[in-house]
């Protein structure tokens, strides 16, 4: 029998508890939110997601709205949900203290300016002059329609394209300027009009058969974490954790209750799938989840890779090279019972997530389709009896706001051709899992205890930061635990703060590996939930919550913390390169770089190129101050392949620079004219042709893509830069050392 190619797609929609529980807490009074992202999200990216859906009826997919979400849309709702943001947006301008202007001109282009700015006059026009005059000239000049007009953008921007035929839209739209108290207080109406709408349109098509809901662990905590922080160390043995051991197991099932209960409540039927939180398994967790009665779980293939200890290689198209493995349900065994799993692609998951954003709607669509339809090539191939499940799982909210019109385009290419494609069938979980019971087991205690960032928890546990946290949850922990009197049912508020602080949010942004301008305020929410615990148990507040968990200071070098998908201008925009890696030179690093006429380096990679910045210190007259060409030399560490020595005059014979290199690419600065070359035989050079895109303006920006380097995906090489005159060594960065590329 010939099977389509099943695909099931997972939108996991999730903001953090951003509600800080020294608020009061009776559903009267207003609650306070420390930042927006629920209200700001809620306009912008569940309902338009599923309302384009709708329109392709044949599609069927799979959402999970986490629980602490949908409870805080209830809270905007309702009207009793206010945010800094919210509360600037309905004062009147001319009430506006000295603090709360600087606040604005600070926080309220808070957005991805390419795509939810410049396309609007009036906003590009603030946001230029911030850019170019500087926050002071702006606090001078600006008067109260300015503030007002910022105001009213910043909400207006976050309502998603699909709802901008409506008619108050459409009129502020057009309006673009010159807006007023009341209009401010309109638009917030409609915020909240268009968020009432979440839960229903979800709870619709679910009931209609097209969508399937699923719910995640009730604050979204690490399940395995909360079994025993010990479990860091099955994927990283020689982590180093916390002083004190986490062991609360028995938090699971309450966490795992709350969800259920409030998915019973919510959507009148019993949830079938769970999202574990940041798809973190473990053998600990699987008898809590079937007791609680789910039947399916997903998670990452790198969970499924070190299970059943096989990598997924991939070819140059990227396309996984044992798909029989990767693209099917499995039935976990365990003493109380079977549980199915299915694990996502990685790959797939990440270009919609990290790169399509960057390309073309209609090339990003059918380069998916293009995708799965080699699948699908691949599944007619092996004349499998056993059909396929492509699991496509990811973020259902952060990315599209680096798509044009937030995604609508793409979405839209894409659904027309999936319902236009016979060889390809878009599933919920359940409807597959129903129809196809896993055949493939592996045994409970097998399963690989690890999330889906590298298959282990070091995001979340490890680092000095997040240990710190987990230690104070522990104490914390332990002093609700010393109080039995103290149960969910006469003491909620310490059980919510409790769950509240087990969340992994606060455990992601501690420490090395992400940052973000709101590192403080996540810091801070994190201790507030702690005190919570300890003020509702009447004990006192130990003295280190009273200090942040750590200095939150402009960070020096870092390695990349996400995908970048900078536009090559020659500007370095500031949005584009902030999750890039970074390299201080110029005074930072030593005495052979203190007078550099370079001051550092950025870069980053996504699914299609590798970007490379280069900032000059202010004045730099190139050719004069600086040698005129720049040679990027690429080292492939452990590799069998030709190689050569850098191809310049007057090379010190010292490592790095001693190394042998494979590609070579030579930017004349002065004419930004680019020579690139690959090592042959006999230690020789070979030109070749090259589409890197090279700008020089305020700046330094290179886009050089993979298929130049012609190298495999999830593969390691590292770079150098050179400095010459004529051919003529004269100096190289970073430092001894190479900056290291890891191919997506």
């Amino acid at each position: 029998m010939s099977h389509p190619l099943y695909v099931a797609f997972i939108w996991h929609q999730h903001q953090p508890l951003y509600k800080s529980p020294t608020s009061d807490v009776s559903p009267s009074r207003s609650q306070r939110y420390r930042l927006p992202w629920v209200r700001l999200h809620g306009t912008k990216d569940y309902l338009d997601l599923m309302l384009i859906l709708e329109r392709y009826p044949r599609l069927h997919q799979t959402v999970n709205l986490v629980p602490s979400l949908i409870l805080q849309l209830e809270d905007y709702i309702a009207g009793t949900a206010f945010d800094p943001y919210l509360e600037l947006s309905l004062t009147p301008t001319e009430q506006l203290s000295d603090q709360q202007r600087e606040f604005i001109v600070e926080h309220f282009f808070d957005a991805n300016h390419h795509t939810l700015i410049d396309p609007h006059p009036r906003y590009a026009q603030l946001y230029n002059q911030r850019q170019e005059k500087g926050h002071p000239w702006c606090l001078i000049n600006w008067q109260l329609q300015d503030y007002s007009d910022l105001l009213a953008w910043h909400n207006l921007a976050w309502i998603d394209p699909v709802f901008w035929d409506d008619p108050e839209i459409e009129a502020w739209l057009k309006q673009g300027k010159n807006f007023t108290l009341g209009d401010r207080q309109r638009i917030y109406s409609k915020q909240r009009e268009i968020i009432s709408k979440i839960v229903p349109q979800h709870k619709a098509m679910q009931e209609a058969g097209q969508l399937e809901v699923t719910t995640s662990p009730y604050t979204h905590p690490i399940l395995p974490l909360l079994a025993d922080t010990n479990s860091g160390r099955v994927a990283v043995p020689n982590m180093t954790l916390p002083e004190s051991r986490f062991q609360w197991g028995e938090d699971i099932p309450r966490h795992l209750r709350k969800a259920w209960n409030l998915y019973v409540d919510r959507f009148g039927q019993t949830p079938r799938g769970l999202w574990p939180s940041e798809q973190s398994v473990s053998p600990e967790v699987l008898p809590y989840i079937i007791n609680q009665g789910f039947k399916w779980i997903c998670s990452d293939e790198a969970v499924l890779g070190w299970t059943l200890k096989q990598f997924f290689h991939r070819d140059g198209a990227g396309n996984v090279q044992d798909p029989e493995l990767l693209y099917r349900p499995y039935r976990l065994q365990t003493s109380v019972g079977d549980l199915a799993i299915v694990f996502r692609d990685h790959r797939l998951s990440d270009l919609i997530g990290f790169t399509y954003g960057s390309m073309a709607p209609k090339q990003a669509a059918a380069d998916l389709v293009g995708h799965l339809q080699a699948i699908a090539r691949m599944q007619r191939d092996s004349q499998s009896e056993q059909p396929w499940l492509v699991t496509i799982a990811l973020d259902g909210e952060n990315c599209w706001e680096y798509y044009p019109q937030d995604g609508k385009p793409f979405l839209d290419a894409l659904y027309q051709s999936l319902s236009n494609e016979p060889h390809l069938k878009l599933v919920t979980v359940s409807e597959f899992i129903e129809q196809f019971p896993p055949t493939a087991t592996i045994p409970g205690q097998q399963l690989h205890s690890g999330s889906w960032v590298d298959g282990s928890f070091t995001t979340w546990i490890g680092d000095p930061a997040k240990n710190r946290a987990w230690d104070y949850l522990t104490q914390a922990r332990a002093t609700l635990a010393n109080h039995p009197e103290a149960t969910e049912e006469n003491n909620a508020e310490a059980w919510e703060a409790l769950y509240a602080a087990e969340g992994s949010d606060w455990f992601w942004w501690f420490g090395v590996g992400h940052s973000s301008n709101h590192d403080a305020i996540f810091d801070q929410l994190f201790r507030e939930h702690l005190y919570g615990i300890y003020k509702a148990l009447n004990e006192p507040i130990p003295p280190y919550l009273r200090q942040p968990v750590e200095i939150h200071e402009a960070q020096t070098d870092c390695r990349p913390q996400s995908f970048i998908h900078p536009v090559i201008d020659g500007r370095g925009d500031e949005q584009d390169w902030d999750k890039a890696g970074r390299i201080e030179v110029g005074g930072a690093r030593g005495t052979m770089h203190n007078s550099s006429a370079i001051q550092r380096l950025w870069y980053g990679v996504d699914h299609l190129n590798f970007y490379l910045r280069v900032d000059f210190k202010t004045g730099v007259q190139l050719g004069q101050d600086l040698a005129p060409e720049l040679n990027l030399l690429w080292f492939y560490p452990n590799q069998t392949m030709h190689n050569s020595p850098v191809p310049l005059a007057e090379v010190p014979d010292a490592s790095p620079l001693n190394y042998l290199f494979h590609h070579h690419l030579e930017i004349n600065l002065l004419t930004q004219s680019i020579q690139f070359r690959e090592a042959g035989e006999h230690y020789q050079w070979h030109p070749r042709t090259s589409r890197a895109q090279v700008a020089l303006n305020n700046c330094l920006e290179l886009a050089i893509p993979w298929a130049d380097l012609q190298v495999p995906p999830d593969y390691p090489l590292r770079l150098i830069l050179v400095l010459s005159d004529e051919g003529r060594f004269c100096n190289y960065l970073p430092e001894n050392a190479l900056i290291p590329i890891e191919v997506p």
